[in-house]
Parts: C-alpha cells; structure tokens; sequence
C-alpha cells in the first residue's frame, strides 16, 4: 500500500485566503508567510496578519520555534475550513524570517503567478 506523499505547501499571500478564494478549501496544503500579531501558550493558536489578510495557526505541532509577538513568520500546513468560514491552519513547518522585505516577497509571489499561468496557456 502507498502511502500518501506530503504536498509542497501552495505559496498564498493572506489577501488571497477567503471564502471564495480557490485556495480556501479544505485540506488545502499552503505556505503563507505574515507578522504575528497574537499567540497563545495555552491553546498553541497564534494569528499572522499582512495586507489586511488575517489568519489563525495551529502550532501545537511545531517544536523549537521561538515565537515572538511582532515577528515575521512563515508557516507550511494544511487548512481547515470551520462551518462559519473560518480557517485555521495547521502548520507542520515554521520559521522565523525576520528581516524579509514582505512588500518584495509578495510582488514575487505575483510574478510566479504570472509565470505559472503564462506557462500554462503555452502549453495548452
């Protein structure tokens, strides 16, 4: 029997991540990297915010993360759509990356896009 293979975490700016958005699905593997605003001790939940976009983490899981309220992190995990619409991501991967420039890492993030869909239409 095979056993399932870990997908790469999809890269999705928090902007990007809502309901009708096709990345917010259930199961969803995604990196999304932004400054944590909020963690608590006791229920491993921590929340990151860039651009407006807001989300929850699930770090019960991670071992040896120092985490800093104010800090830039970038989390791998899989989603989990709440019945309200609500996510909640349940990262297996997560670092600290302080000092990235998020302005220039997003307009990198959308030219991949570009690249990729660009790439895609050549092909088809």
């Amino acid at each position: 029997m095979a056993v399932p293979a870990i997908k790469s975490g999809e890269l999705v700016s928090l902007q990007d991540l809502h309901p009708s958005s096709p990345f917010f699905k259930q199961g969803a593997s995604l990196r999304i990297t932004g400054k944590l605003q909020e963690y608590s001790v006791e229920t491993a939940i921590a929340r990151v915010v860039y651009g407006g976009g807001i989300l929850k983490i699930n770090t019960e899981h991670l071992r040896d993360l120092h985490i800093r309220v104010g800090s830039i992190y970038q989390f791998i995990g899989e989603l989990v759509v709440l019945s309200d619409n609500e996510a909640i991501l349940h990262a297996r991967v997560g670092r600290n990356v302080d000092g990235i420039d998020l302005n220039l890492y997003h307009q990198s993030l959308q030219l991949v896009r570009q690249f990729q869909a660009d790439h895609m239409k050549s092909h088809t």
